[in-house]
């Protein structure tokens, strides 16, 4: 190829991939720095949950959905689990509770376990991949 050769590339289609970490919302109203810290605090406890069968924390896992932060600095959260009979069902939302209740400025939490969407191995970050060797 020379100098004066024009190369132009196609980029690669997008592929829709579910989100690999929690979506994470808070109320306009709570400062930007009590939101992050908050938000920080949250996500590394979230990170201390490991699914008992699964060497890989539930953050990583991609078992966090959505992470509401209201006014009063209540936090809901929205998990799923691996497969609807994992037998950490009952243990893994009070884990999940008893983590980020810990968090300084959390007040009160609720955890939901959702099943829509179906969790699966894309939710996964590339840290978990790594972790389970999923290349």
């Amino acid at each position: 190829m020379t100098e004066d050769t024009a190369t132009t590339e196609t980029p690669a289609p997008a592929v829709d991939k579910p989100p690999e970490n929690a979506a994470i919302s808070g109320p306009p109203g709570l400062p930007q720095g009590d939101l992050e810290q908050l938000t920080d605090g949250i996500i590394a406890a979230l990170k201390t949950v490991y699914d008992p069968e699964i060497p890989a924390d539930i953050y990583e896992l991609g078992l966090i959905y959505k992470v509401d932060i209201a006014d009063d600095r209540a936090v809901k959260i929205d998990m799923s689990l691996t497969s609807p009979n994992c037998p950490s069902a009952q243990e893994l939302p009070i884990m999940v509770e008893n983590a980020v209740s810990s968090v300084p400025g959390v007040k009160e939490i609720k955890v939901d376990v959702v099943w829509d969407p179906p969790w699966d191995p894309s939710r996964m970050s590339d840290e978990a991949r790594l972790v389970l060797n999923m290349w």
